[in-house]
């Protein structure tokens, strides 16, 4: 599966890494790319080991805001 996150507060190359490194870390994800002009990640995830509020609450840790795009 594949959801597309709206994610506000990244500033920086660094904010975009620690976006990326948090949602890499979830399990059951496969690949994310995270853009930092437009404010979206792109994940690819295993839905029988996560889902897309997980993945957001990911980011949320990491100190950003995100939420599953419409």
């Amino acid at each position: 599966m594949r959801t597309t996150l709206n994610v506000t507060g990244m500033t920086c190359s660094h904010c975009q890494h620690s976006v990326q490194t948090a949602l890499e870390g979830v399990d059951g994800v496969r690949a994310a790319r995270v853009d930092l002009q437009q404010g979206r990640a792109v994940v690819d995830y295993d839905e029988a080991k996560t889902n897309p509020d997980e993945i957001a609450v990911a980011v949320v840790d990491a100190g950003y805001q995100a939420e599953e795009a419409a």
